[in-house]
């Protein structure tokens, strides 16, 4: 058992979007390489997996990736509860419930945007997994569902009213309303448009509550516009895509002021800890692809990647200049 800790010591000012098949453990690692203080959430986690399924494989990480969240898909209150104690004793820093993807394979097991039509039962949740650790409970949603008449504010607001009163101590929104049995990439574009004012405006109906926004931040410029509302700002896929991007985020967002490293160095740093997992390289060099997004070498090291050619790998790095 890990050591009680008093209260929440994360910072949310950067973090890194709980997506599927993307934030494992190895994209985590490769991306701690890049930032040392941004939030890291893992990918969502049903419930009934965690509870029956190969835990090691499932929750396991590396101490390097914290700071660290542990997003659930579920919502049965006591399953939730039970899977909250697993998630500490794993060592997360944070427990999330996912209550905003709207893919009906998520829907089919009663949990993600679905469940905005029962706010009270995911207060529940929250009240029980606060219960049953001293970990901090979030929320990741969306502002309603689609069905939902004019901007959505007056649903989110009775939707954060409730988690908080619940003890969710921080309420991550994606400013987009979601339409049930569209696919996730349907619920973004342009079908489902932003709205981050409503974001903004739920904040100062919340002084008190750590309050997040997400959706289609694509630079670091974006995210330090949306602190000037809101506490935190959540990266998605730009973190995939062009994961150096994030190089600047601890300067810029915490004051830390280490070295910066190259390219190059975050190679050579990734280098053990590929020679150590090659029976999963299949798995982790899709995660490496975007480092040299836009830069003139990018598609002879794609080729080498797509290859899992680990020496190839070594002979590129040593013939790079920075």
């Amino acid at each position: 058992m890990h050591e009680i800790q008093e209260k929440n010591t994360i910072n949310h000012k950067i973090s890194i979007a709980p997506m599927l098949d993307w934030t494992d453990r190895h994209f985590r690692f490769f991306l701690r390489q890049i930032t040392k203080k941004a939030v890291f959430y893992s990918e969502m986690i049903a419930a009934p997996a965690i509870l029956l399924g190969n835990k090691e494989k499932l929750l396991g990480f590396d101490e390097k990736e914290h700071p660290l969240v542990l997003q659930i898909g579920g919502s049965h209150p006591k399953m939730m509860q039970d899977c909250a104690r697993i998630g500490f004793d794993y060592g997360y820093k944070e427990l999330n419930i996912n209550a905003g993807c709207p893919s009906s394979r998520v829907q089919s097991g009663k949990f993600g945007a679905i469940l905005m039509k029962t706010p009270e039962l995911v207060a529940e949740c929250v009240s029980n997994m606060k219960a049953a650790t001293p970990l901090p409970v979030s929320v990741k949603t969306r502002i309603s569902l689609s069905d939902v008449a004019g901007d959505g504010f007056e649903a989110l607001f009775n939707f954060a009213n409730l988690v908080k009163q619940a003890g969710c101590a921080h309420l991550i929104v994606h400013a987009r309303k979601a339409k049930l049995n569209w696919s996730p990439k349907d619920n973004r574009a342009d079908k489902m448009g932003l709205n981050y004012d409503v974001v903004y405006r739920l904040k100062k109906s919340f002084p008190d509550m750590l309050i997040s926004i997400n959706g289609n931040i694509l630079s670091l410029e974006s995210a330090k516009q949306h602190l000037e509302y809101v506490d935190g700002a959540m990266i998605g896929r730009l973190a995939y895509g062009n994961p150096y991007i994030l190089a600047e985020v601890d300067q810029i967002f915490y004051q830390d002021d280490h070295l910066i490293l190259s390219r190059k160095e975050i190679l050579e740093n990734m280098m053990p800890y590929l020679e150590k997992n090659k029976e999963s390289l299949s798995i982790i060099m899709p995660h490496l692809m975007g480092l040299f997004h836009g830069q003139q070498n990018a598609k002879t090291y794609k080729q080498i990647l797509a290859a899992k050619d680990l020496e190839a790998l070594k002979t590129f790095i040593k013939n790079k200049e920075n």
